[in-house]
């Protein structure tokens, strides 16, 4: 194993590699004017755009794609978070493989065709990736099938990340460059709200990325099934990726919906309007399926961009009956509670990957005054109906409080 110093040089040789790499497409592209650099749309038949797009596996972050609308391969235009890209794989990094629509890790290879979305991506411990603003090599930042450009990373992704280069954008027949917000879920009308009740809402906060929300989220959820209800998982921040999706369906969820549904490929740097909008329609949605309860899992810790817009505005205390926090440790659980705290949404529980110690447990408990329960805890039905009970007599004071 190197040395810091030498991961530290290792990281900036890759970074100087790929900054040179645009630099130079940059400069090409100001001789050649708006040019197309990879694919000659004149020479790309329907065909031929149609046998390449057959023999390119897509990603997980595509799975509601209709891919018949895909006639057309756009190698000049300029990429939005979400715009659907046809990329080829370079050289592996971190991600030597990518999440399939069924599920199914396929191994990557130099040379490769991809079919991936452009987004941002916040992950304290992967990447912070930015969507460019060309069609130039770029990287794959997420094994759900995430282009973008890797502006920094943790020191253990000693390799850096996979190296992509987009052939073009998807396209219509007509030329128009698709989304993935093409394909989302349609928020639900008035009368659809109106004859749905609304599903309680415990949403699972984190002090950090892995402080164990996604477990905790997924026992909880196999707890309240026991209890007898029909319960929902919804993810409403993040990066699109399979893997808690696929978790969350093994755990016995009813239904499982993410931002991906509803047409983002990420939420990092998206306006909190839209983040908003595609909670409600997810929601929204979660009701019309009959839902008693929905665990909605907020991704990342409470001081992340997002998630801190997310939990200080009105549309989520609106939404949410209560909260449980997962920490790392005694101290993050303190200022956990403290901010999340400030959201008005009751705090039913602490949880994560403190509960590993019994020590930390009894330190959170006395500094927070909130009790912990771990995953076997959470997932017994007598827990989580304990918890659900905070909710209803929660609601019954306030009414009566009214």
């Amino acid at each position: 194993m190197g040395s810091v110093r030498d991961i530290e040089q290792w990281r900036s040789q890759i970074l100087e590699d790929s900054e040179a790499i645009l630099a130079t497409l940059a400069q090409d592209g100001d001789q050649k004017g708006s040019q197309p650099t990879n694919l000659d749309s004149a020479t790309v038949t329907d065909a031929k755009v149609g046998e390449i797009l057959r023999s390119s596996p897509w990603a997980f972050s595509t799975r509601r794609v209709d891919r018949s609308v895909a006639q057309t391969i756009l190698p000049s235009a300029t990429p939005q978070a979400g715009d659907l890209v046809l990329a080829r794989v370079d050289a592996l990094g971190h991600h030597a493989n990518l999440q399939l629509t069924d599920g199914r890790r396929r191994r990557l290879f130099p040379g490769d065709t991809i079919v991936v979305a452009y987004g941002n991506r916040y992950a304290c411990e992967q990447f912070e990736a930015r969507v460019p603003d060309h069609l130039g090599p770029c990287h794959l930042v997420a094994g759900g099938g995430i282009a973008s450009h890797a502006i920094s990373w943790h020191t253990r992704i000693s390799r850096g990340p996979t190296r992509i280069t987009p052939l073009g954008i998807l396209g219509t027949k007509e030329g128009r460059a698709l989304n993935l917000r093409d394909f989302a879920i349609k928020a639900p009308s008035k009368d659809q709200n109106r004859s749905s009740a609304s599903p309680s809402v415990i949403a699972i906060l984190g002090t950090a990325m892995d402080a164990g929300k996604t477990q905790t989220a997924a026992f909880l959820l196999r707890g309240l099934r026991s209890a007898g209800y029909r319960v929902g998982y919804v993810k409403i921040t993040g990066t699109g990726a399979g893997g808690d999706t696929w978790l969350l369906q093994d755990a016995g969820a009813d239904r499982v919906l993410d931002f991906t549904d509803a047409g983002m490929a990420s939420t990092y740097l998206a306006d909190m309007p839209q983040i908003e909008a595609a909670m409600d329609t997810l929601l929204g949605d979660m009701a019309i399926q009959g839902m008693d309860i929905v665990v909605m899992e907020v991704a990342d810790g409470v001081y992340q961009r997002e998630t801190a817009q997310l939990i200080a505005g009105k549309t989520f205390a609106r939404a949410v009956d209560g909260m449980v926090l997962a920490a790392r440790d005694a101290m993050g659980a303190s200022a956990g509670v403290s901010v999340a705290g400030a959201s008005g949404v009751p705090i039913l529980a602490l949880s994560g990957l403190l509960c590993a110690s019994p020590l930390q447990r009894r330190e959170a408990e006395a500094a927070t005054g909130i009790a912990s329960a771990d995953r076997e805890e959470l997932a017994t039905a007598s827990i989580a109906q304990g918890l659900f009970d905070q909710i209803k007599i929660g609601q019954l004071n306030q009414e009566v409080c009214a």
